[in-house]
């Protein structure tokens, strides 16, 4: 339910935003569940028309433009008729809003991961980078990585953040310990190997970047009637290396996807994008260092940053949260190794 100062403020964002889009005023408003760093509401308009509208955080201390990443990966590939994603009709800096065409659909279950969903989702990155692909067009995703080096750094900075626990966080000591008796070491060792085989390969080739949506998976998808599946939330998008997609695609752990399925979308990457031996030497070596990185993703509720976007997006519940974000990272941990 809204309250009635927030159901006001927000009538009135999306009021100023369907007329941006040329569309009737707006009637109803209705939160969405699942936005974790942003509220998101369905906005149904006189003539009944359907929208979303997503209000973004916004906090100093983190930089990141969600807004605009996600409105200018949005116009790229729909302007190259992509259609397995919404339509971007209006935003709005003032208010850190944007209006988009309304999905129907369903979550994807666990249960559900399949070589067809799979496929599509390759298929997905194949149809936003068609030829003549254009990354330079969009600024770097977020943490994009263009060598080894980078993606060493990036990974590197997720683990630095780590040492600044929220005092406040419920079960911090349990946080403390996995991360200095398992995250901390383990990171030690593949830091180690991926320096030692960085020489020739140290640098992606720029003809090698991609248009990535990046936090790529099935936690940000639907499914409609027919089973096709619609591709949201692209917060972090931008040009980036591929195999950092392939990375995360196999790492995200909110809906996992099965390891067996990694090989065949490599290779279909790999075939449907012209990338070199360097790319599927990439995914392998770095496998590993993208679970400590998701690991540390996980871990953010126990950072006073993480804790505030969560709390934007969805008031309460922190304890619990915590408790099922240790779970989830003494998981991730332990499958480094695994191909």
């Amino acid at each position: 339910m809204l309250g009635d100062v927030e159901l006001a403020d927000n009538l009135a964002i999306a009021r100023n935003l369907c007329a941006s889009a040329g569309k009737m005023s707006p009637v109803a408003l209705t939160r969405l569940a699942g936005g974790k760093n942003n509220r998101v509401y369905r906005v149904e308009c006189e003539d009944n028309g359907l929208f979303v509208m997503k209000h973004y955080h916004v906090d100093p201390r983190d930089p990141r433009d969600r807004l605009g990443h996600e409105w200018q990966f949005l116009s790229y590939i729909w302007s190259r008729d992509v259609r397995t994603v919404p339509e971007p009709f209006a935003f709005d800096r003032g208010t850190n809003s944007a209006l988009y065409s309304f999905v129907p659909g369903k979550k994807i279950e666990q249960a559900a991961i399949d070589q067809a969903l799979v496929d599509q989702a390759a298929d997905f990155i194949l149809a936003a980078n068609a030829s003549p692909r254009d990354p330079n067009k969009l600024e770097p995703g977020s943490e994009s990585c263009f060598s080894l080096s980078d993606h060493a750094a990036t990974v590197e900075r997720r683990v630095a953040r780590l040492a600044a626990l929220d005092p406040d966080a419920p079960h911090r000591d349990r946080a403390k310990l996995l991360v200095q008796e398992s995250l901390l070491p383990a990171w030690q060792n593949i830091k180690t190997r991926i320096h030692a085989t960085r020489g020739e390969a140290e640098l992606v080739p720029p003809q090698e970047y991609c248009v990535s949506p990046s936090d790529f998976g099935f936690h940000n998808a639907l499914v409609d009637a027919d089973g096709r599946a619609i591709f949201i939330d692209f917060e972090y998008a931008g040009r980036d290396d591929p195999a950092k997609l392939v990375c995360d695609f196999f790492c995200c752990p909110e809906i996992r996807v099965p390891i067996r399925f990694r090989d065949g979308f490599i290779q279909k990457l790999r075939k449907g994008l012209a990338l070199g031996p360097g790319f599927s030497q990439r995914c392998d070596l770095l496998i590993d260092a993208y679970r400590i990185k998701w690991a540390c993703i996980i871990l953010n509720d126990f950072l006073p940053l993480g804790a505030a976007r969560r709390e934007f997006a969805a008031s309460g519940e922190r304890d619990a949260r915590c408790v099922a974000q240790l779970a989830k990272a003494t998981l991730m941990l332990a499958e480094i190794g695994q191909k």
